[in-house]
């Protein structure tokens, strides 16, 4: 190959102009660049849901592990009564009335019946044990209506229960692994009838944000004027955006299916620490600014030990041995150094700027606190 001759100032701008190109390439590659989110992970279109369905049932068929009908009566009710169905009367006295049923347990039966659920489709339910059964492993669940929140029936479930445990006992020693009072049973339930849905109602859909922001409703309002023209979407609120759509049911899902696949920028989240006071676990996001301050901790002990004494009488007394406690108190308190923590924008500095402290998550609470009291915490404090 040939490589035709330049002059050298040619040379150095042909290499000053590639180095250029380089450098431009790499700050573009290396440049934060905005996050693109979908409408369908910030939105959801209202009247679209799931419903809750729960019943209650029986468990039959444990290894001796069932409820223990002498504390629990209510079991022992329910099969009678689910055997009354079945053309058995049990006498209300006599052998029966003593009836031991360490196989059968009584179990609440929930499940959750996803939106445009029609009839003769399958759902998973859960199964968990209301009564003192020790496991519910290798159960099958007889016939248990499921009921919506209005009282009516929704589904039917019946199956054998799947627990995600095991266990063993003899000889007073108990070992078990994960829970063995609760189970799935898959595909569990059919439904027996359809819930109502108002999507295709009235002239227009409405979009419920996932959480209240002005600027993400205004950004969705923009997408949908620009893909299907202006006046198509409005804002009412910080949560809600009405959308004009079709009457025709099969061009208004073909238009919420182009929505939901809408682009639009992510918007910066709001400063914010949240705190697990039973944990003591803290998470921070992005925002979180820190101002400069000045913090002092340190740490106070106090231990309490106990000490048994035992006063014996004199020889021929009568008297009694008398035994008593006697307390020793240590308190213990580390020096507190007043440590400068500067202005920190980033959130790595501001995890490096509380590392230097030293303190456990526990104390961290505390100080977070205090920092945001004093004004130098730029961030929204949640305690859950």
């Amino acid at each position: 190959m040939t490589v035709p001759f330049l002059p050298p100032s040619s040379q150095r701008r042909h290499r000053f102009g590639a180095l250029y190109w380089v450098v431009a390439l790499l700050a573009a590659a290396l440049a934060p660049c905005a996050q693109a989110m979908r409408i369908k992970e910030v939105a959801s279109i209202q009247g679209v849901r799931s419903n809750q369905l729960t019943g209650y049932g029986l468990v039959v068929g444990l290894d001796g592990t069932g409820d223990q009908t002498t504390q629990m009566p209510y079991t022992k009710q329910a099969l009678a009564n689910y055997l009354e169905q079945m053309g058995m009367t049990l006498p209300a006295t006599g052998n029966a009335a003593q009836l031991q049923l360490k196989n059968v347990a009584a179990v609440i039966v929930t499940a959750e019946l996803p939106a445009f659920a029609q009839p003769g489709q399958a759902i998973d339910v859960s199964v968990s044990s209301m009564g003192n059964a020790k496991s519910l492993k290798g159960g099958t669940l007889v016939v248990t209506p499921l009921r919506g929140a209005d009282g009516e029936i929704y589904a039917l479930a019946q199956g054998n229960v799947v627990v995600g445990g095991a266990g063993a006992a003899a000889g007073g020693s108990k070992v078990q692994i994960n829970h063995l009072s609760a189970g799935r049973i898959p595909q569990g339930a059919q439904v027996e009838r359809s819930v109502p849905s108002p999507l295709h109602e009235g002239s227009s859909i409405t979009l419920g944000l996932n959480a209240s922001d002005f600027q993400t409703a205004d950004k969705v309002v923009k997408a949908i004027n620009q893909s299907f023209g202006l006046g198509t979407a409005q804002a009412q609120d910080a949560r809600t955006v009405y959308v004009n759509a079709p009457q025709e049911p099969g061009a208004r899902v073909r238009m919420i299916a182009e929505i939901e696949e809408l682009s639009i920028e992510a918007s910066r989240p709001s400063a914010k620490v949240v705190i697990n006071a039973r944990t003591g676990s803290i998470v921070l996001n992005q925002a979180v600014t820190l101002g400069p301050c000045a913090i002092a901790h340190g740490n106070l002990a106090i231990t309490i030990s106990s000490t048994p004494v035992i006063s014996q009488p004199g020889p021929f007394s009568q008297g009694q041995t008398v035994v008593a406690e006697k307390a020793n108190i240590q308190i213990k308190q580390e020096p507190g150094n007043v440590i400068s923590m500067p202005s920190s924008p980033q959130l790595t500095d501001v995890v490096r700027a509380l590392n230097t402290l030293g303190a456990t998550p526990q104390d961290l609470l505390a100080i977070l606190q205090a920092i945001k009291a004093a004004g130098a915490l730029n961030a929204e404090l949640e305690v859950i």
